[in-house]
């Protein structure tokens, strides 16, 4: 039977690799029980070493927190305009499309270039002001209470626009995806404005980088399940991709 010491050295090397780790799968690997990996993850939880979650462990913070949309720009734009670069080759001739908020789909709306018109919905100043420099795309913004720290809209006034509309696609940046808990935001209206969102979509795209991956934020958009595609760079944990595609979502990796 392996000593705590040496458990504890292989928890922690297979966080560094995979950025999670799940307590059954440590139960069986090291053969003893869930109740001894638990205990075994709360220490290393009390050392600052790991943070726990459902059914595991992950190596960074899982809660994400509201940040300034200025200060998430500056953040893996690399990989926001690579991702965004292939979210904008989904877009067809003649589409009419909703784009939701967040540093990603503003990367995305800087790489359109629309081939015939377009029709764009969107809850993002930002999107709505990338877009605006051509000519064939009819943009309607979205009204409401402007998020400061976002620059985009929410309440009943964004939402009832979305009754009135169906559209081909809806790209959906989010601030967390938990293969528990699905997929989150900061902000409760902006949650609930996106599951709208959802409603008046045929194809739900989502876009986000791999650190959203294990990650909660504090309103809930849906279940991951409902998506259709998610575009996401190198980074994404492999057992978190094949969860994915297993069950029938696109996972597209740039």
């Amino acid at each position: 039977m392996s000593t705590i010491a040496e458990r504890h050295q292989l928890i922690l090397g297979k966080l560094q690799q995979e950025g999670f780790v799940n307590v059954q799968a440590l139960g069986r690997e090291l053969e003893v029980s869930t109740v001894t990996i638990r205990k075994d993850l709360k220490l290393l939880e009390d050392k600052g070493l790991l943070f726990r979650s459902h059914g595991g462990a992950a190596l960074h913070n899982p809660y994400t927190t509201d940040r300034p949309v200025g200060e998430k720009e500056k953040i893996r734009s690399p990989e926001k305009l690579r991702i965004g670069n292939k979210a904008a080759s989904c877009i067809q001739p003649d589409d009419s499309i909703i784009i939701a908020s967040g540093t990603t789909v503003q990367a995305m709306a800087r790489c359109i270039q629309p081939q015939g018109n377009l029709t764009v919905i969107t809850a993002s100043l930002h999107v709505a002001l990338e877009l605006n420099i051509h000519p064939s795309v009819e943009i309607l913004q979205m009204g409401g209470t402007l998020r400061k720290s976002s620059s985009s809209v929410t309440g009943p006034y964004a939402e009832s626009i979305l009754k009135d509309f169906f559209c081909s696609k809806l790209f959906l940046g989010v601030d967390g995806i938990d293969l528990d808990y699905g997929l989150t935001t900061t902000n409760i209206q902006e949650a609930h404005l996106n599951r709208l969102m959802i409603k008046a979509a045929q194809k739900i795209i989502v876009l986000a980088d791999s650190s959203k991956f294990g990650r909660r934020g504090f309103g809930k958009i849906c279940e991951w399940q409902e998506i259709d595609q998610i575009i996401t760079d190198t980074g994404i944990p492999s057992h978190v991709a094949k969860t994915l595609e297993e069950a029938g979502v696109e996972v597209s990796i740039v």
